[in-house]
């Protein structure tokens, strides 16, 4: 990012040679800025910053003639954001930068925001979202308890809206085809036993490493997000299918014996002559003599 600050030091005493004639200010190497005195911002929320360098640090001073001081530098910042996962991928991050004087509390340094406010290159693109332009600017004076005083403190809030073209065909859509094969179960006869659970313990197995090796993707969070409701719904579907599957075969199993029971039924048959052929046949009778039984 490029930063540029902008004071009027009327302690400087500037003669006339030091600008060129007909120019208004004077460029001066970045070694100069250690002799000025200076608001020292910093970005509270930042985790590294640095002034970029290649064979000199990419910075520089400017005098004007009114004893306006403007510094300008580029640096590479990482700033932290409080993230917010329980619409993943269908998120929306709002990311503040905080931007205020270490050392001087309001009282000596008040920071306001340029006419021009933030830019925002139109060239710059985010792999996963889209980044617009700064949601919001503020200038606030908040009460620093570390520092115990007041400071002035500028903030501007970045949007970043994930895009959701990357999930609906690595996500979505494989998740949602798994599912509905699932279902071609259906068609299957409920004597086909080996073929319908092989079918539906192999969507399920699917789903499970689909759904393990997205989750790596992100950091762990104890609540729930979309995805997790996502993949707990497909695995639901597979699970009833495999469920109706059992269900349907055990009262099948119980109608075909009720079936047989009523359309074989059993009749005992007792001869007088031979008491100990008494016994129970289906559809047959005993004409033997006494003297075989």
């Amino acid at each position: 990012m490029f930063i540029r600050q902008t004071w009027i030091e009327s302690r400087l005493s500037l003669p006339s040679t030091i600008f060129e004639e007909g120019d208004d200010y004077v460029t001066l190497p970045p070694q100069f800025f250690d002799n000025l005195w200076q608001p020292d911002p910093y970005f509270i929320n930042s985790k590294v910053v640095e002034i970029a360098t290649l064979t000199h640090k990419f910075s520089s001073v400017t005098l004007w003639r009114n004893k306006t001081v403007q510094y300008a530098a580029r640096l590479h910042a990482i700033i932290a954001c409080q993230m917010e996962f329980r619409y993943y991928p269908m998120d929306v991050q709002e990311c503040p930068i905080y931007i205020e004087s270490f050392s001087y509390d309001s009282s000596k340094v008040r920071m306001r925001w340029s006419d021009a406010g933030v830019t925002v290159n139109s060239e710059l693109k985010l792999l996963q979202y889209h980044f617009g332009q700064p949601l919001q600017l503020e200038e606030v004076h908040t009460y620093m308890a570390e520092k115990s005083g007041n400071f002035s403190r500028l903030v501007m809030y970045f949007r970043f809206e994930r895009q959701i073209g990357h999930h609906l065909i690595q996500t979505f859509a494989p998740s949602a085809l798994v599912v509905m094969l699932s279902w071609f179960s259906f068609w299957l006869g409920l004597d086909a036993i080996p073929g319908r659970v092989t079918l539906l313990v192999t969507c399920m197995l699917t789903l499970v490493t689909m759904f393990t090796g997205l989750k790596t993707d992100i950091p762990p969070v104890a609540y729930v997000k979309a995805l997790d409701l996502w993949m707990a719904g497909c695995m639901l579907f597979v699970f009833a299918a495999l469920a109706e599957f059992v269900v349907v075969k055990v009262l099948d199993m119980r109608y075909q014996a009720a079936k047989r029971m009523k359309t074989e039924p059993t009749s005992t048959l007792v001869s007088p002559a031979c008491p100990r052929a008494s016994q129970k046949y289906i559809f047959r009778l005993c004409f033997l003599p006494s003297e075989d039984c």
